[in-house]
């Protein structure tokens, strides 16, 4: 049974005080009360060093388990491997880039980069060129802004270590076949670090179906604390040395990937979104987390994306002089997260116009900078720092917005 969305909106508080449409969801979801509330009493009640064996030090370490559970089972990679949570997927991508880098490998010393990437999951694998490793771009198609397969297969070789790509690209909106991918990367005797963080907000993600040697999303964007994690399997954890303390033993795996530790508040923030998903998923939140609950949660979730994207989709592809920059339909291998360049005005132009309208989208290149330097020199965007006008919606979006949007677009385009 379809949830309601009134019911739904009740849940998040800035969604009853804010005075935006919020449509830039793709740079961060708004937070479920509990998860908030959560947070809060941990601070005001439980905020102590972990690893003790006084009793409020055992109840703040069980918190820190708990999340790390609960996150490993969200990315369904339970007995497959481990997660380590971060303060962004910038820094987990960064750390795990010089864990490699420090990791002694002659033979294997090859990275391919997808074009589409975020600049997390490309950056600190092109700066280890310094570093004796050989990076290389896959490009992707110019005419249907895909990842080609058959690039791939040409690129791999028997000296690939890596290859780094998106789930989805945040800026085009599309899920890529990871799973054939992977697939094809196994077979090359290398390993995959997928970029979940576009994906993560709107399916249920699942390593274990992809295969996935790493993969990453940020919390923040899936109504949680401002977190990332990082899951790893087994085995590619084991062919790396973590960066945290030289005393702590190799096989305390996160913690040997944590240093610093996570947030503590954040991770009794993340224990408590279980009791949305919950609610989501029609499931009472005391009968403690399931996989089966998280996957009904994300088929409501994509559900209600789905009329959203529908309806501003269609309404784009009217616009002779608008071009929608990746799926034109909408369609279970698509997101809302819908960018759009103007044949004539500048992205900037149209986003701060809408700005002042109480709608809040945006413009530029959205760290996926590598992308919109290939849209601008195929003449699909007007140039990188303009990049495209991206709306990004998630489930608690309602058509009424959407519609209210495109009175406004109506005018501006």
């Amino acid at each position: 049974m379809m949830i309601s969305l009134e019911h739904i909106r009740e849940q998040f508080p800035s969604l009853q005080t804010c005075s935006d449409v919020l449509l830039d969801n793709a740079g961060g979801s708004q937070v479920p009360r509990q998860v908030a509330e959560a947070m809060c009493y941990y601070m005001l009640s439980n905020y102590v060093q972990v690893g003790a064996d006084y009793r409020t030090s055992l109840s703040a370490t069980a918190t820190v388990h708990r999340a790390h559970e609960f996150v490993t089972l969200m990315m369904n990679g339970v007995q497959h491997g481990h997660v380590a949570i971060g303060s962004s997927t910038t820094m987990l991508c960064a750390m795990l880039a010089e864990c490699y880098a420090r990791a002694s490998n002659r033979t294997r010393n090859e990275i391919i980069v997808a074009e589409t990437a975020h600049e997390a999951n490309a950056g600190p694998w092109f700066r280890l060129a310094a570093r004796g490793f050989k990076v290389r771009l896959w490009p992707i198609e110019a005419d249907g802004l895909t990842l080609p397969l058959d690039s791939l297969k040409k690129l791999l070789g028997d000296r690939t270590r890596l290859v780094a790509f998106p789930h989805i690209s945040n800026l085009l909106g599309r899920i890529e076949d990871a799973e054939s991918i992977t697939a094809l990367v196994h077979a090359a005797g290398a390993r995959v670090v997928i970029d979940g963080v576009a994906f993560a907000p709107h399916r249920a993600m699942d390593v274990a179906s992809l295969g996935a040697d790493w993969y990453l999303y940020s919390t923040y964007k899936v109504f949680g604390p401002h977190m990332a994690a990082l899951f790893g399997t087994h085995a590619a954890f084991e062919e790396l040395e973590g960066p945290n303390h030289f005393f702590i033993p190799k096989h305390e795996v996160p913690y040997r990937f944590e240093p610093g530790g996570p947030a503590h508040e954040g991770c009794a923030g993340l224990v408590a979104l279980w009791g949305y998903l919950a609610d989501l998923a029609g499931l009472a939140p005391q009968d403690g987390p399931s996989r089966l609950g998280i996957e009904r949660a994300f088929e409501q979730i994509s559900q209600l994306e789905e009329f959203l994207q529908a309806r501003l989709l269609g309404y784009l592809r009217s616009k002779r002089n608008v071009r929608i920059v990746g799926p034109v339909a909408s369609g279970p291998n698509r997101v809302p997260t819908i960018s759009l360049v103007h044949r004539y005005k500048q992205s900037a132009e149209i986003a701060k116009a809408a700005n002042v309208k109480g709608f809040g989208i945006r413009y530029g290149h959205f760290y996926a900078y590598r992308l919109c330097e290939r849209l601008a020199h195929e003449k699909i965007a007007h140039d990188t720092s303009d990049g495209v006008v991206r709306v990004s919606m998630l489930h608690y979006n309602t058509l009424e917005e959407v519609e209210r949007l495109i009175a406004c677009l109506e005018v501006l385009l």
